[in-house]
């Protein structure tokens, strides 16, 4: 089944998933910020929009396109992070402006490196609507992208987030080179926050141990062709939060996501002191060194795993 895809954003993500669908035989066009032009006339001859955009874009771009979106046209948004100023989803940001939009998130562990280098990847579909989910497994996956489908958009959009977070603090843990056991201990206690914040926002907790979770952070904490692990070495080498930005050169979705959370923390009294050392080095209060020591010096207590 070929299908008409505009592709908004053709930064690394974007452009590989323009490839990638080409290669299916799917009839491709894309548009990004850098190259300049007008989005909106992509729409109208559109089956499907695939949003590619980094978090910082989608507010922007739902306001400009949300008055010439099509009636059923289809949005798969593959964006990652929570909204700093709204502290909301990509999707929510999209139906903010398009409450009755179709709507799909994409997320897993898929860096956009490796499945450009031809290695293969699994991702997941997450929609209220099984029927369109279901449709677009069939039409997107390949011998490269395996997709899978559930039904929870909140929690696959929130884990993909805050694995973010959690990968700059692996990256903070390698970087000073603390060990095996520290990193699977901050992983393991990293999980039960991203549970915690899933469940909190309304999404299901089974979506925490699924690709868009656990999978997503064991890549992302993992690897140097993660932006958000690599921008964790940086702050370990001592570097501040902008000087570990222009050091990696792209977008690090964990950054701000980091402060999206402390906000909601704020709010809702939740306990998240991962994401609190996270934040406390984006702000510049705190050095990775004393980082640890203040999660290694907390009060002792039950290992708890509820997440409510």
């Amino acid at each position: 089944m070929s299908l008409r895809i505009a592709v908004i954003g053709l930064g690394a993500w974007g452009s590989t998933l323009a490839g990638l669908f080409e290669e299916q035989g799917h009839q491709v066009q894309g548009w990004s910020r850098r190259q300049g032009g007008d989005p909106i006339p992509l729409l109208a001859d559109a089956e499907l929009v695939v949003m590619a955009t980094a978090l910082q874009g989608v507010r922007e771009l739902a306001q400009q396109l949300a008055p010439h979106w099509p009636s059923g046209l289809p949005l798969l948004s593959c964006s990652k992070g929570i909204d700093l100023d709204q502290q909301c989803t990509p999707s929510q940001l999209w139906q903010q402006q398009l409450s009755a939009i179709p709507l799909v998130v994409l997320s897993g562990p898929n860096l956009a490196t490796e499945l450009a280098a031809g290695l293969p990847a699994a991702s997941v579909l997450a929609s209220h609507d099984q029927a369109l989910a279901t449709r677009l497994q069939q039409a997107l996956s390949s011998e490269r992208l395996r997709l899978y489908t559930n039904n929870d958009p909140v929690g696959t959009e929130v884990a993909g987030a805050l694995k973010n977070v959690m990968a700059i603090a692996a990256g903070v843990c390698d970087g000073l080179n603390l060990g095996a056991n520290a990193k699977a201990s901050l992983l393991c206690r990293g999980l039960v926050e991203m549970g915690l914040v899933i469940q909190g926002l309304g999404g299901e907790a089974p979506s925490l141990y699924g690709l868009a979770g656990l999978g997503d952070l064991l890549a992302t904490a993992n690897s140097t062709l993660s932006r958000n692990y690599r921008f964790g070495l940086a702050l370990a080498e001592g570097l501040d939060r902008d000087a570990a930005l222009t050091r990696v050169g792209a977008t690090v979705e964990g950054a701000q996501t980091a402060l999206a959370v402390l906000a909601l923390a704020e709010r809702h009294n939740w306990r998240l002191p991962i994401c609190e050392q996270v934040g406390a080095l984006m702000a510049g209060t705190i050095q990775p060194e004393a980082a640890v020591r203040q999660l290694m010096g907390r009060g002792l207590r039950p290992e708890e795993l509820a997440f409510a």
